[in-house]
Formats: C-alpha cells, structure tokens, sequence
C-alpha cells in the first residue's frame, strides 16, 4: 500500500504538507473479527478487572485491562467493556494507550476491534480519536475506514481511513485528507487532498 499521509519526518508540519502533496488510492477492506454474540448466547466465563499481556520472546508488547470482559469459548472470543491498551516500544516503556468504551479480542490470533470514543495517546504528546478501529496484532498495526482525527502540538490532520502502528510513528490515511497547520509565525494553513 501506497500512504497518501505518511508521518515519518521530525516535522508534523512538514509531513502534513507532503501528505497532501501525494493522493493514493487506499487498499483492501478492513480485517473482520468474529461477529458479537447473539443476545441469547450466554458467556463461559465473566470477570471484573480483566487483564491480558501480549509478549515476544520475553518483551512486552502491550497489556489490556478492562473493566469486566465475557469469554465465549465457542468463539474464542472475549468482549471487554472500558477498554485500555498499553502499547510498549522495543526498550519495554510504554509508548501509547488506546482507550474505547468496549472491544472484543480473538483470544487465539489476539486480534481486537475497539468501539466507542477510541482514543490512542502517545507518551509523546500524539492524540488519536475515532469510533472503531482493529488492531492486527501480528503485524502490530491499527487499521479502520472511519474517520479520524489526529491532533499534534495544535497541528491537526483529519480523513477516512487510516493504518498506523500502535505509536502513530508512520501513519497513513486513504481519502478525503485535510490538514490544519500552525506556522510559526502564528498562523494557520489549511490543505486538502481528495480521492482517488
């Protein structure tokens, strides 16, 4: 996949414009995880204070709390409501927290999709937000074709569809990509980029 918005330089505001400069189309459909269960079905299991870790050879890389979760083995599937994710970097420090009103994890691919107010923060001041999101925990990446915003130090840069990883270190967005950049003079300069 091509990034029509691609944060990898020093400067949010300098990559904003580059976004901007560069229309390419989006790929494939978001990932799909097992559909919630039927109001009828009941859980295996209910807990308050759910806690899961995801490790690599001994490295954390990122930790799940939920506020109560219900395990569907049938299904393999655990629905957490009051969601956090602490994501970790490779020196095992926490780089980012995602935080939504509910998710739902594939407890064997440890796939999530969060839903409602999804928030991801990073320790260095990035903010995130959109209503749904997954997050492929093999490819450690965060996809979603809703629309996002993306705040940083008073830079803004909104758009549909968006793919990151969990840090929002080199993130792109497919459509309708629109940002709002501070200069340092004080002003504001305002892009657009459209579809293809």
């Amino acid at each position: 996949m091509h990034p029509l918005a691609t944060h990898r330089l020093p400067s949010f505001a300098v990559a904003l414009a580059w976004a901007l400069l560069i229309g390419i189309p989006g790929c494939g459909g978001s990932p799909r995880m097992s559909s919630v269960p039927d109001a009828g079905e009941l859980p295996d299991q209910e807990v308050s204070d759910f806690e899961a870790t995801e490790t690599d050879l001994g490295a954390v890389q990122w930790k799940m709390y939920a506020r109560s979760a219900s395990t569907y083995r049938a299904r393999n599937t655990v629905l957490a409501r009051g969601l956090r994710i602490d994501f970790f970097d490779e020196k095992g420090e926490r780089a980012s927290t995602l935080t939504s009103r509910e998710g739902e994890m594939n407890d064997l691919s440890r796939d999530m999709t969060a839903r409602g107010a999804v928030v991801i923060q990073t320790t260095e001041g990035t903010r995130m937000t959109t209503d749904q999101l997954q997050f492929r925990n093999k490819q450690q990446r965060i996809q979603t074709e809703s629309f996002v915003r993306v705040d940083r130090r008073g830079d803004v840069l909104t758009g549909w569809g968006f793919e990151s990883d969990p840090q929002l270190k080199d993130f792109q967005f497919k459509r309708e990509v629109k940002a709002t950049v501070h200069t340092r003079s004080g002003g504001t300069v305002e892009q657009r980029g459209g579809t293809r």
